[in-house]
């Protein structure tokens, strides 16, 4: 009996029965459906966190100024101003594995236009390198230059916020805002990245020169700045970088060996791998659990299998009789279970697909901002079709086996 023959006749038998067969393949389609909709939910969560790494900047290192003991309390990072300006040019010039650098330096104000006015989470300066160690695009306008920042030049560019609170535009390039009623021109506009992973909105900020943030805003005389952003050339070269970047501030210190530097370097991308491992063990469970329905979906197809042996009998003590060997008889009930749990395997993989698609569009709605990425995936599908037609052959070998040893001549007795 040849293979499209043997699939035939399962296709007949199971289409006796349409109602007992789609209920006897739904624990299957509840499984690979569930399947492919948590492996989707977590993978996407996964894609959303390195997003919003990425959103942070290209292959970033923070250099945060050190930390300063008195009384024997320690005083935490940030405690005394060791890093300068004169650091990051340093660090962009002398570092091979370090593709840029920016000094930052923070202010808080009201940002006033004309009779609008807002409170932006972030007043940033910063240098022209700026939207490469952060990863940003210019919208509207331009960035400012190296020339301004060296002039303390009263320009800026704007989040898409800030944008839209002051002028109801993003079209502003070219207005005037003030600082602590100090002028400032317009002169981009930010791309929009939305939130960050801590809820905050990252379009909600002023960029300006760090020169004139530190000395027309903050009124400060002193050159230290507050952090420096620093952007390595790949991923791959991020603990290289961060090794020269350790390697030339000890210098410029003159920290002495086996002394504590006085400041500290934290790479982000450790973050991002020990957060990429949690969302992969996260999609192993999620995706385990939910391959539990697979196997009671097969405990159901082993027993449905079992009552058509039985109602059967008759039918295979016929076709024992007439030259029919153990191993067809075998064969056409394991076929009949793997066809079962293929189609069931092929309903969920659409239910799975359509409640992934379905969970995003919610979250996208309910969530605003949250910019939650679809993810299908193509793995997750195949694995849980093999594993599918894998618990269908397993499941379905007993009652096949059963079916092949009836004897024929009590098979056709059996009324």
């Amino acid at each position: 009996m040849n293979l499209s023959l043997i699939l035939r006749v399962a296709l007949r038998a199971l289409s006796k029965n349409k109602m007992r067969a789609g209920l006897t393949v739904l624990g299957i389609v509840i499984g690979v459906a569930a399947v492919i909709l948590l492996v989707s939910i977590s993978q996407s969560a996964g894609l959303m966190v390195q997003e919003q790494f990425q959103s942070m900047g290209t292959n970033v290192l923070i250099v945060h100024p050190g930390s300063q003991r008195g009384g024997g309390v320690h005083m935490g990072a940030g405690s005394i101003t060791t890093l300068s300006a004169a650091d990051a040019d340093a660090l962009a010039v002398e570092c091979p594995a370090v593709m840029a650098a920016s000094p930052m330096v923070n202010a808080r104000a009201q940002v006033v236009s004309g009779n609008q006015n807002w409170y932006p989470d972030e007043i940033v300066g910063a240098n022209s390198s700026f939207l490469t160690v952060r990863n940003w695009q210019i919208d509207k306008g331009d960035f400012f230059t190296e020339s301004d920042v060296h002039a303390a030049a009263k320009v800026c560019v704007v989040g898409a916020t800030v944008a839209d609170n002051l002028f109801q535009t993003r079209d502003c390039v070219g207005a005037m805002i003030r600082i602590k009623k100090i002028p400032f021109l317009v002169v981009g506009v930010l791309d929009a990245k939305g939130a960050n992973l801590f809820g905050q909105d990252q379009d909600n900020i002023v960029v300006a020169p760090f020169t004139t943030i530190k000395k027309r805003v903050s009124g400060s005389t002193f050159n230290n700045v507050d952090v420096v952003f620093v952007s390595a050339r790949s991923v791959g070269q991020m603990d290289e970088a961060q090794a020269e970047v350790t390697s030339l501030l000890r210098q410029r210190h003159r920290v002495r060996q086996g002394a504590e530097a006085d400041f500290a370097v934290h790479n982000t991308s450790e973050v991002a791998n020990v957060l990429k491992i949690i969302t992969t063990v996260m999609t192993l469970l999620l995706g385990s659990v939910a391959s539990v329905s697979l196997v009671v979906g097969g405990v159901g197809i082993m027993n449905i299998m079992l009552v058509s042996v039985t109602e059967r009998t008759r039918e295979i003590g016929i076709r024992l009789a007439v030259g029919a060997r153990s191993r067809d008889i075998l064969r056409q009930f394991l076929v009949e279970a793997v066809v079962l749990s293929t189609l069931g395997g092929a309903i969920g993989v659409v239910l799975g697909i359509a409640a992934s698609v379905a969970a995003t569009s919610i979250v996208n709605v309910f969530l605003s901002g949250a910019r939650w990425p679809l993810t299908i995936s193509i793995e997750a599908i195949v694995v849980a079709l093999v594993f599918a037609g894998s618990v269908g052959m397993f499941f379905g070998y007993y009652p096949a086996r059963k079916a092949s040893r009836l004897d024929p001549i009590e098979s056709l007795r059996y009324e």
